[in-house]
């Protein structure tokens, strides 16, 4: 497979420190590669922000990022803090970040 998105789901920080830690593996190994934020994950961008968070800011930089759900960031009451980021706020599902249209093209789902 030679598209992937990690849909990050958790708001374990070790958890997607893991899919940061695939993502950037793959993307190394010559793999298309996204990154989403959604659910309770949403609440580790501030955290990554914060801390500068090497794995994130590698990831930010290389454009791995695809973006944050809107809606779970205005739920979990940090659409200020994602907003600031720069990073693209999706809400192409009722609200939500989906994952259809990297479905449809071609990209295997690996949702944690």
């Amino acid at each position: 497979m030679d598209k992937i998105l990690f849909y990050g789901m958790t708001g374990e920080k070790m958890c997607f420190q893991h899919i940061l830690l695939n993502a950037l593996d793959f993307h190394e190994a010559g793999k298309e590669v996204k990154i989403i934020f959604e659910g309770a994950s949403v609440k580790l961008v501030p955290l990554f922000e914060e801390e500068k968070n090497p794995l994130y800011l590698k990831s930010k930089e290389l454009g791995l990022i695809a973006g944050i759900c809107l809606a779970c960031s205005k739920v979990m009451e940090v659409y200020g803090q994602n907003l600031a980021t720069g990073i693209l706020m999706l809400d192409d599902m009722k609200g939500h970040a989906g994952m259809k249209d990297y479905v449809d093209k071609g990209y295997m789902v690996v949702s944690m």
